[in-house]
């Protein structure tokens, strides 16, 4: 059996992966013409193919990717191709999920806000300065206090896309006390997941998003996601929700955020993926005090290069064992 690998992987990263097919040729080429070369007779590829390589492999049966997106991944000749294609979703649902709530816990209680106002040193509680708890106003009085804040456990979360991620979304936004629905595009195989009050398919979008006051975007980049974030969808929201987007860039049409924001058609919107990357320094979401934008960062962690690495390893193991691959991808779907 033999095995190319490109980019090439580091010394120690080699030896893991070579200790879970001992038995096989293994190539870990600089070059890409070294991994052209290697490709002719090889049965598995680690890394990003190319289509000059997939042209020179006779009898490759797997290809391992070292990412969980494959917008940029997949070519024409890739996917007619009949070998199995694999990726490494399923590494980050935790981390990102963490961020999301950091973005949530930020907007329900205007902690982005105030991060502002301390670089101006102005003390002053959203509301305005007469913005303070009146306890002797009496029951039913809501004072510009209770407005500024957001109470979790009242709070709705829809949730674009079901899988690890959202998952892993949907349990933390419940241990605050949120009410969470789902949409996916195969909600039969979603089923019934913990956490969710109920899954429906992606016809039910407009329905989740009128219904929720904060809607996290979780699905990958597909040809029926691309652009579907656009001025109809956002118009589907309430003036009080708020965007959040860790899924993929490509999923939200930009300038029509942007004309929601300054139509105040929605809260805010907090952003970790953007159509362009990295985003532009004269682009207008930089001026919204209501938008929180991060580095494409949602995915990092100290925890995700040991994950990643036991992964391939354990592909690497079951290809040479004849075993069932993880995370088999649908190339038609690209995912």
């Amino acid at each position: 059996m033999k095995l190319v690998i490109h980019p090439a992987v580091e010394t120690d990263r080699l030896a893991a992966l070579r200790s879970a097919a001992p038995g096989a040729q293994w190539v870990n080429a600089v070059e890409a013409s070294e991994a052209e070369t290697a490709v002719a007779g090889a049965d598995g590829f680690l890394g990003k193919i190319t289509p000059a390589m997939l042209a020179r492999a006779d009898r490759l049966r797997w290809v391992q990717t070292f990412t969980a997106s494959l917008e940029h991944y997949l070519f024409p000749a890739l996917t007619a191709h009949p070998c199995v294609l694999t990726n490494t979703r399923g590494l980050f649902g935790d981390v990102i999920a963490d961020q999301v709530m950091g973005y949530v816990l930020c907007f329900a209680r205007n902690l982005h806000a105030y991060v502002r106002r301390q670089r101006e040193r102005r003390y002053e509680p959203e509301g305005g300065e007469g913005a303070r708890v009146n306890f002797a106003a009496g029951p039913g009085v809501v004072n510009a206090m209770d407005r500024a804040t957001i109470y979790l456990p009242r709070a709705t979360m829809g949730i674009v896309g079901v899988g690890g991620i959202g998952r892993e979304v949907a349990r933390r936004a419940r241990a605050f006390g949120m009410t969470v629905r789902g949409v996916d595009r195969f909600p039969e195989r979603v089923g019934e997941p913990e956490d969710f009050e109920r899954v429906e398919g992606v016809d039910r979008l407009g329905d989740l998003l009128a219904w929720s006051d904060f809607v996290v975007i979780a699905a990958p980049h597909t040809p029926e996601t691309a652009g579907l974030f656009n001025a109809e969808t956002l118009s589907a929201m309430r003036p009080s929700s708020y965007l959040i987007n860790i899924g993929r860039g490509a999923i939200v049409v930009l300038d029509d955020l942007v004309a929601a924001l300054r139509a105040k058609r929605l809260a805010g919107a907090a952003l970790d993926v953007y159509e362009v990357e990295p985003l532009p320094p004269e682009h207008p979401l930089w001026e919204f005090d209501n938008v929180i934008l991060t580095p494409h960062t949602a995915g990092y962690s100290p925890i995700i290069a040991e994950r990643h690495l036991a992964l391939l390893v354990e592909n690497v193991r079951r290809f040479a064992a004849g075993e069932p691959l993880l995370n088999v991808v649908d190339k038609t779907l690209w995912f």
